[in-house]
């Protein structure tokens, strides 16, 4: 679209009137518009030709359209942007300097390349996903991953299905569908986008039984309130909060020795749940999935794109009887997952059947364990190239912060990063507006990068920019247009 012409620019500015316009065969023949049909097909281009001739008529007609405006090598080159943004991918891969490692808006666990290129074979090439090499007959696609599960939590038996919440949606539909559910009243959590536990415990069908208090529950408030309509007791992880001073909540341990006499399981959705101590490399203490199992747990639920590093899925682990009512259920093949959640569901378990490379091959833990000095160096390396791109609008420190490892895990705890601070320079009359129109110039290049304003700052946490792609960053800097 041509910009408005003032009165004291058309004294100057040549007018191009409707006549000066070329035609569409003219420009879809333009040696330089080849490349633009051999990319995007006739069809495209010739419709995007069409769409911007009749704006400039319309410019024409306003008596605004200068003649530059219809220089053809311009419209070409208007062409080519124009259909590379509309022909650009709506999920699109973008730089994380948020601080939050498992961020739930960018996508959280990133895949390490052992499962990225067992995806790659499982779109390329047809696999045995229900089909037993074997027998020859037909197969469970949870087979594919029940005994590396088995193994690594201690359970008896495992199913997967598309995310956490319809693991706890199908294990409460199958096993308390009409009876009543015993939850302390301190775990009626809300997770991400405004889903809560007794939501999806109405929506299962299932009746909550409300106990203790907000920040006490007792042994005795379960055993008080079950009844010959009881279908379990469920423990249900914090997530994103943690209540802290006059507390107490009852262990795994108790529930279990309460359940047991009256037959009833006790089940635990552990959330962003861990298969490892992450303790090991210096990180938060979180419980694991065989702790849990260990502990008495008859069902433990978790996400694979958590702590655990995966693609995103559901996993329900635990009684080998209790797995098979679920997998009875009609719900489940409504919630199960696809072949590509499987094959990189598989190689990434696998990863911790060897714990002393796992800081080193699984991407989650890789960065959730980087060294704050490492990450320093890095930001200081960065320094001057992102000073450089913002002239002196903007002055660049490298400066400690603390980075989250995010998804409802440890919500408390922090990890010691380092990065990036940008404010705006001491001429600027508004900071607030520079500073925004900085994070969005910085969203709007090709791989977008998402930082965070706070404090009449930008951040930019430099924990999750991997060295390899140091190159790519520095480049769009370069480039970038404020």
């Amino acid at each position: 679209m041509a910009a408005a012409i003032t009165q004291a620019e058309a004294a100057t500015i040549s007018i191009a009137s409707v006549s000066d316009i070329p035609a569409v065969d003219r420009i879809l023949n333009l040696t330089a518009a080849q490349p633009l049909l051999a990319q995007y097909g006739r069809t495209r281009v010739t419709a995007a030709v069409r769409r911007h001739l009749d704006q400039l008529r319309a410019d024409a007609l306003a008596g605004k359209l200068a003649q530059a405006d219809v220089d053809e090598s311009q419209l070409v080159e208007i062409l080519a942007k124009q259909l590379a943004a509309a022909n650009r991918l709506h999920l699109r891969a973008l730089f994380n300097l948020t601080g939050t490692v498992l961020h739930t808006n960018l996508g959280r666990a990133l895949l390490p390349d052992e499962a990225v290129q067992a995806v790659t074979s499982a779109l390329t090439a047809p696999g045995n996903l229900e089909f037993d090499l074997e027998t020859g007959g037909r197969g469970d696609r949870d087979s594919l991953v029940e005994d590396v599960l088995c193994e690594l939590t201690g359970a008896e038996a495992a199913t997967v299905v598309n995310n956490n919440a319809a693991a706890v949606l199908l294990m409460l539909n199958a096993l308390a569908q009409r009876k009543e559910v015993i939850v302390s009243r301190g775990e009626l959590v809300e997770i991400g986008g405004a889903f809560r536990i007794p939501d999806i415990m109405q929506r299962a069908g299932a009746k909550l039984v409300e106990v203790g208090s907000t920040n006490r529950t007792h042994a005795a408030d379960y055993a008080n309130a079950i009844t010959p309509r009881s279908a379990m007791l469920m423990k249900v992880h914090c997530s994103n909060y943690a209540i802290s001073g006059f507390t107490h909540s009852v262990e795994v341990s108790t529930l279990a020795e309460l359940a047991r006499p009256h037959g009833l399981p006790v089940t635990v959705d552990l959330g962003s749940g861990t298969l490892v101590d992450l303790t090991q490399w210096g990180l938060p203490g979180e419980t694991t999935v065989r702790e849990t199992i260990r502990q008495g747990a008859d069902l433990v639920t978790f996400s694979g794109d958590k702590l655990l590093g995966g693609p995103q899925a559901g996993l329900i682990v635990g009684r080998a009887d209790l797995i098979a009512r679920i997998k009875k259920n009609p719900l489940k093949r409504a919630l199960r997952v696809g072949k590509l959640t499987l094959a990189a569901l598989e190689p990434v378990l696998r990863l911790y059947l060897a714990p002393e490379f796992l800081a080193e091959r699984l991407t989650t833990l890789r960065l959730l364990t980087r060294n704050q000095l490492a990450i320093r160096v890095q930001a200081e390396r960065l320094l001057s190239v992102l000073q450089t791109a913002l002239g002196t609008r903007y002055t660049v420190t490298a400066e400690a912060m603390f980075s989250q490892i995010g998804s409802g895990a440890l919500p408390v705890d922090q990890l010691p990063s380092y990065g990036l601070v940008v404010r705006a320079g001491n001429g600027a009359k508004r900071h607030g507006r520079a500073l925004d129109q900085l994070e969005k110039a910085l969203r709007q290049l090709p791989r977008p990068v998402i930082g965070r304003i706070a404090s009449d700052a930008l951040w930019l946490d430099c924990r999750c920019l991997e060295e390899r792609d140091e190159a790519v960053f520095n480049a769009q800097l370069l480039d970038l247009s404020l």
